[in-house]
């Protein structure tokens, strides 16, 4: 499994570095052609566009960076790896992203306040036109690729791109109508252009820091993963996966399954191998926990308590779930979780309003409820 894990690695940093080698020298070239349209023609606009090429190298050379520093292997001191070092990258290209946009709308403020001639030739426009086609082709390539390997830093790099390319755009319009009318857009064009960049980069930081922060488990990997689990004969339920993210594509699982009470430890070692082997063959997902829940609803007496125990708990508005239900009949106890939707502005004090429900309902018993939170879909 570590070597199918690794050749998938390998492979993934192969794309991100050949990709971000490509738009290197792409922005490279890019940023020496608009810069010498810009000096001839003395455009901000142009200029700028050129400088933001320059940006998006630099932001290439750290996703390399953080590719190659992500495939570190695990140490003593990082038992997990370094794959989270990828989301800091993408960081920091968003934040190479807000720089661009802040400096562009502060410049082209200055040219509304103090505006300037510009001389556009024949040449120049072939040169924006060539530059805006290539760049488009650059975008989307990288944003595809980007996707492909599941690397949130090339997305990010296409992104920033493809907003570039609509920049160029803007820029070529001014200059067409500035050349047919000489009225002078490229500054408030350049004023527009970079509040959308700055909003890009805001919500790639926001993107980024969400990563890093933690973000719940949803979607289809982890609604895959439940059926997965569920396929075992011995599953009546899937309940509190958690998956921790250790860099894209990088996960570890753990999750509790509901099973019947009369199962033998050695019955649940086997199944518990078997669910372990299935989700890594079928998701690339490691399970490193499997929680029990033993449900001993085969009384027929247990099955009316958690009937009616489900009955006074669902009827509740903010009850999105009831699971892990046992009944100790010599004890007298009555165990379940209950998922509570995040929305409820006072979790605990509804899981007390329950509580005393089932009490006045099964006064012979102590009633334990555990307040589970709602991590994925």
């Amino acid at each position: 499994m570590k070597e199918k894990s690794n050749l998938t690695q390998n492979r993934r940093e192969t794309i991100i570095v050949q990709t971000s080698v490509i738009g290197i020298f792409a922005n490279i070239i890019l940023a020496v052609f608009k810069a010498f349209v810009g000096i001839i023609t003395n455009s901000i606009a142009v200029t700028l566009d050129a400088v933001n090429n320059l940006s998006d190298a630099l932001s290439s050379v750290i996703t390399i960076l953080g590719a190659k520093l992500s495939g570190k292997a695990p140490d003593k001191k990082h038992p997990f790896g370094y794959g989270r070092i990828e989301y800091l990258s993408q960081l920091v290209i968003a934040a190479i992203v807000l720089y661009a946009g802040i400096t562009s709308l502060i410049e082209s403020v200055k040219k509304i306040i103090h505006p300037q001639t510009a001389n556009y030739t024949i040449v120049s426009f072939v040169i924006l036109v060539s530059a805006i086609v290539v760049k488009l082709i650059l975008a989307l390539y990288v944003k595809k690729r980007g996707h492909e390997v599941n690397s949130g830093s090339l997305v990010a790099s296409g992104t920033d791109a493809l907003f570039d390319s609509i920049l160029s755009i803007s820029v070529l319009a001014s200059a067409v109508i500035y050349s047919v009318s000489e009225i002078s857009l490229e500054a408030y064009v350049g004023a527009v252009i970079s509040i959308i960049i700055i909003k890009s980069g805001l919500e790639m930081i926001r993107d980024a820091v969400d990563e890093m922060i933690g973000i719940r488990a949803t979607g289809d990997l982890s609604k895959s993963i439940k059926k997965t689990i569920a396929e075992e004969s011995e599953v009546n339920g899937v309940y509190d996966l958690i998956m921790n993210n250790y860099g894209p594509d990088r996960y570890l699982a753990s999750a509790h399954v509901e099973i019947p009470a009369s199962m033998t430890a050695s019955e649940i070692d086997s199944m518990t191998r078997r669910i372990e082997e299935k989700v890594y063959q079928k998701h690339a997902v490691l399970m490193v926990a499997i929680g029990i829940y033993a449900v001993n609803t085969a009384d027929e007496s247990i099955t009316h308590i958690y009937e009616k125990v489900r009955q006074l708990s669902m009827s509740e508005d903010g009850v999105l779930q009831i699971h892990g239900f046992f009944v100790d009949q010599e004890k007298k106890r009555i165990n379940f979780d209950l998922v509570i939707d995040f929305d409820v502005e006072d979790r605990k004090g509804l899981i007390q309003h329950i509580k005393k429900k089932v009490e006045g309902e099964f006064l012979e018993y102590n009633i334990d409820i555990t307040l589970d939170n709602d991590i994925s879909d």
